[in-house]
């Protein structure tokens, strides 16, 4: 008999007690029939309880599920930016390198080219009405003359003695 006290106790214990309970704190006229129904209830909100409470484990599941995809979502979109940026940073790398190129070519060409263009004012280059004419910049030493380039001297001497040549004629 000690098996079955035990099986009572663990299947009917609590649900026996709080069932006799009840019957002892109502007295209804037909006890057995009232026990028999609160029985049936209290199976019935177990049962409604053990439910709720599988549903509430499977959604905090799906939960977790969906933050776990949020994160997952989220990270994918920081690797994405980055890659975007990186994408940018590379494009603009090739951009400046072709304009450095460019920029390279252009020098050369201006080198390669006659140098008396090189010379030109701006307003020979530009080809537009009251352009300045600024083909030379004329610096000035320590005592305030003009500073002479070599080919400036050069010809500065070709006149003076052609000056002085002009001079000896007519004297």
């Amino acid at each position: 008999m000690r098996m079955e006290s035990q099986y009572l106790r663990r299947c009917l214990g609590s649900c026996l007690k709080k069932g006799l309970a009840e019957v002892v704190e109502h007295q209804p006229a037909d006890p057995i029939e009232y026990l028999a129904h609160w029985i049936y209830n209290y199976k019935r909100t177990l049962d409604e309880e053990q439910k709720r409470t599988l549903e509430r484990i499977e959604l905090e599941k799906e939960q977790q599920a969906a933050l776990e995809e949020l994160e997952m979502l989220r990270k994918m979109k920081e690797e994405e930016l980055m890659l975007q940026q990186r994408f940018e940073e590379q494009r603009q790398e090739q951009e400046r390198e072709k304009l450095k190129l460019q920029n390279e070519e252009e020098k050369m060409q201006l080198q390669q080219q006659d140098p008396e263009e090189n010379e030109k004012t701006i307003a020979e280059l530009t080809d537009r009405a009251g352009a300045p004419n600024l083909s030379r910049v004329e610096e000035l030493d320590e005592n305030g003359l003009p500073e002479v380039s070599v080919g400036e001297t050069k010809r500065l001497q070709i006149i003076n003695s052609r000056i002085f040549a002009c001079c000896q004629i007519n004297d």
